[in-house]
């Protein structure tokens, strides 16, 4: 994480050992190797501490790992959306065909619920996309993979990944027409 580097430019900056850093901090020259080797993270306390110690905010000392930690929550976040729109529509296709068998058209239900959850999770997806301003399927993998990418890569990658997208639906609807009509087929 970020705060490992801070702790020691700042550290080096002021011209103090890890040692000197301990003492100054009641803490052992080991605690600061392992916060500077990322094998342990020093409590509010310690961090209050450095701040004050090193002259600058609490935020300047661990702005990036918050960023860092944000990110992960936020992959997260994406990762179980994904998975919800997945699943959803998996469950839609398959299902179609054995509730209709076992429910007749009242079977529709099932996997109009599971269509439903689908959705829910691909507008969840698209909600994030929209407050981070993204617009492509490229800024969310650049996002995930912790880069950047330029306006005008953003404009070429659009029309592709508006084609992807309408693609995915079209197999999702071809395939689930072809289980409707197989299982109607074998009712």
């Amino acid at each position: 994480m970020n705060l490992s580097k801070q702790i020691k430019k700042y550290r080096d900056r002021d011209g103090l050992s890890q040692e000197m850093l301990a003492e100054k901090l009641y803490v052992s020259r080991q605690t600061i190797s392992n916060w500077e080797n990322e094998h342990s993270y020093p409590d509010i306390h310690n961090l209050l501490l450095m701040s004050v110690l090193f002259n600058v905010t609490l935020d300047e000392l661990v702005k990036g790992d918050v960023e860092i930690m944000r990110n992960e929550l936020s992959k997260k976040e994406w990762n179980k959306r994904s998975v919800q729109m997945v699943v959803g529509l998996l469950g839609t296709t398959l299902l179609i065909g054995p509730s209709t068998r076992f429910f007749g058209n009242i079977g529709l239900l099932i996997p109009a619920v599971c269509w439903l959850f689908a959705m829910h999770g691909a507008l969840k997806i698209e909600k994030m996309k929209k407050d981070r301003q993204m617009k492509t399927y490229s800024q969310i993998i650049a996002f995930y993979d912790g880069k950047t990418i330029e306006e005008e890569e953003v404009r070429k990658n659009a029309r592709r990944d508006f084609w992807i997208k309408v693609a995915l639906v079209v197999e999702f609807g071809v395939v689930g027409g072809f289980l409707a009509a197989l299982s109607l087929h074998f009712s």
